[in-house]
C-alpha cells in the first residue's frame, strides 16, 4: 500500500510542476504579448509656434511628459499625444491661444497600414534568390542582411562587405563598399547611413534603394558614379531598429543601458564627439535626446569613428538619412553658425535639392540644421565637417512634411528612394568634378 501512496504521489507531483512549468511559459508568452507599446487613440498635432512665447508652453507640456516633440522648426511643431493626456493637451493649447490641427488622428490606426505582412510571392522570391527584399514593405535586420550577403556573394567583382563593430547587443555593424570600376585610381569616397534613430524606417529603405540602383542598374548609371567609391551603412542602429519593429515602433534611440538606475538607449545623433553635451542634447537618461554618458560612449558612434579615420582623406562626401521634414541640413548643429565654406556647401546642397525635385517633383528645403529647425549638438554631420573633416557633410531629413511622420506608408518607399538616389547622385556628380582640398 505504501508503495502505492508513492506512486500516486509522484504522479501528482510530476503534474503539478507540469501544471506549474505550461502556466510559467503561458505567463511569458502573455508578459511578451503584454510588452509591445500600442498607440490606440493616441494622435499627431501640429501646433504653430511663432513666438518664444508659445514655444514655452510647448516645452512645459513636454517637462510635464504630456506631449513627445516629433519635429520642430521656427514656425510649428509636431506633437505626439497619448489618448488619457488628449484633452488636457489641447484644453491648453486653447487657453494659450495656440492653433493647432490634427495631422494623425489615431496612431495605431496608422501603424496597422503601415507594413503589409509578407505574401507568397515575397517568400517564392526568397527561396528563389536567396533573399525577400523589396520595396514594397519595410523590412526586419535579418532580411536586409540576407539582402546584403547576396550582393556580396553574387557581385563580388564590385561589392565588399565589412563588419566594423558591433551594436551593444553585439548585432553586426555592417558597411557595404561599393566600386563600379575596379581600374580606377581614383579614391575619391562617399559615405552613407540611415536608421540611426530606430524609428526612421523610410531612412533605411531609401538607403537601400540606393544600394539596389547602384548594383543592379550600374551599366545605365551616369558616368560620375563611376569615379566614387561608396561606403554605405544601410542600419546604424540595429538594435533600435529591430526594438522599433518588434516592441515599440516609436523607439528612438539604441538599446545601451549603462547602469541599473538608467533609462534604456542613448540619442546616436548626439553622441559624436564635437561640442557634445552642448545646446539641443540632454545629460537625462530617460530623454529623447539623451547624450550619452560621454563623447562617442556608445559603441555604434565608435565603429564608424574608427572607420573613417583610418583615411578621413579620401572621404569627400558624407550623408546620414533621416525622417522627416524634406530638408537638406548642413553645419553647425551645436549652434546657430555656419562653417567658413558655407557658401560652397550651400549651393552644393541645392543642387541636391534641384535633382531631387527634377526627380520626383519633391520640394527639399536647404539651410543650416540649427537655424531652419534647432541647435543639436553632437549630431554626426558635425562631427564629419569639423573633425574628420569631409566638406560636403549633410543631414537629408527625407519625406514626408508631416501628414504622415515616421509612420510613412510603404506606397512612398520606392518615391523616397529615388529621391536619396537622385542626392547622391547629385554630390557624387559634383565631387567626381571637382577639384578641392579638404577644409
Amino acid at each position: 500500500m505504501e508503495g502505492c501512496f508513492r506512486v500516486l504521489y509522484c504522479v501528482f507531483t510530476l503534474l503539478a510542476i507540469s501544471t506549474f512549468t505550461e502556466c510559467l511559459e503561458n505567463n511569458d508568452e502573455h508578459q511578451d504579448v503584454e510588452e509591445k507599446i500600442t498607440y490606440n487613440g493616441d494622435q499627431v498635432l501640429r501646433v504653430e509656434t511663432v513666438n518664444s512665447k508659445q514655444r514655452k508652453k510647448i516645452k512645459e507640456l513636454e517637462n510635464q511628459g504630456l506631449i513627445e516633440k516629433w519635429f520642430t522648426n521656427s514656425t510649428s511643431v509636431d506633437i505626439m499625444v497619448k489618448k488619457v493626456n488628449s484633452e488636457t493637451v489641447k484644453n491648453t493649447l486653447n487657453n494659450g491661444s495656440l492653433s493647432f490641427n490634427i495631422f494623425i488622428d489615431d496612431i495605431q490606426r496608422a501603424i496597422n497600414n503601415e507594413n503589409p505582412p509578407i505574401n507568397e510571392d515575397e517568400l517564392e522570391l526568397s527561396g528563389r534568390q536567396g533573399h525577400n527584399l523589396t520595396f514594397e514593405r519595410y523590412h526586419k535586420v535579418d532580411d536586409i542582411y540576407k539582402y546584403i550577403d547576396h550582393l556580396s556573394q553574387e557581385y563580388p567583382d564590385i561589392v565588399e562587405v565589412e563588419t566594423i563593430g558591433k551594436s551593444h547587443e553585439n548585432v553586426p555593424l555592417r558597411v557595404i563598399r561599393i566600386k563600379l570600376d575596379r581600374n580606377s585610381t581614383d579614391t575619391k569616397a562617399i559615405w552613407i547611413d540611415g536608421g540611426i534613430h530606430a524609428r526612421e524606417w523610410i531612412a533605411v529603405s531609401s538607403v537601400l534603394y540606393l544600394i539596389n540602383e547602384l548594383v543592379y542598374n550600374r551599366d545605365s548609371l551616369e558616368s560620375h558614379m563611376n569615379n566614387i567609391e561608396f561606403h554605405i551603412i544601410p542600419i546604424l542602429n540595429p538594435d533600435g531598429y529591430k526594438h522599433s519593429h518588434e516592441k515599440e515602433r516609436l523607439w528612438r534611440k539604441n538599446r545601451n543601458k549603462p547602469s541599473a538606475n538608467s533609462c534604456v538607449g542613448a540619442d546616436l545623433n548626439r553622441n559624436w564627439d564635437y561640442h557634445w553635451g552642448e545646446t539641443g542634447a540632454s545629460k537625462y537618461s530617460c530623454a529623447e535626446i539623451y547624450r550619452g554618458v560621454k563623447a562617442s560612449s556608445e559603441r555604434e558612434t565608435q565603429a564608424v569613428v574608427k572607420y573613417i579615420m583610418k583615411n578621413p582623406n579620401k572621404f569627400k562626401g558624407f550623408l546620414t538619412f533621416h525622417s522627416y521634414g524634406q530638408y537638406i541640413l548642413y553645419p553647425w548643429g551645436y549652434a546657430k553658425r555656419v562653417p567658413s565654406d558655407h557658401t560652397e556647401v550651400h549651393r552644393v546642397g541645392q543642387v541636391m535639392a534641384t535633382a531631387i525635385k527634377k526627380a520626383t517633383s519633391n520640394e527639399y528645403t536647404v539651410g543650416n540644421s540649427a537655424t531652419l529647425l534647432y541647435p543639436a549638438a553632437g549630431a554626426s554631420d558635425d562631427w564629419a565637417k569639423g573633425v574628420a573633416k569631409i566638406k560636403y557633410s549633410y543631414t537629408v531629413e527625407l519625406k514626408d512634411t508631416g501628414k504622415y511622420g515616421f509612420i510613412l506608408p510603404p506606397t512612398e518607399i520606392l518615391s523616397t528612394g529615388k529621391e536619396a538616389y537622385a542626392a547622391v547622385s547629385a554630390l557624387a556628380n559634383e565631387i567626381s568634378s571637382e577639384k578641392y582640398n579638404n577644409v
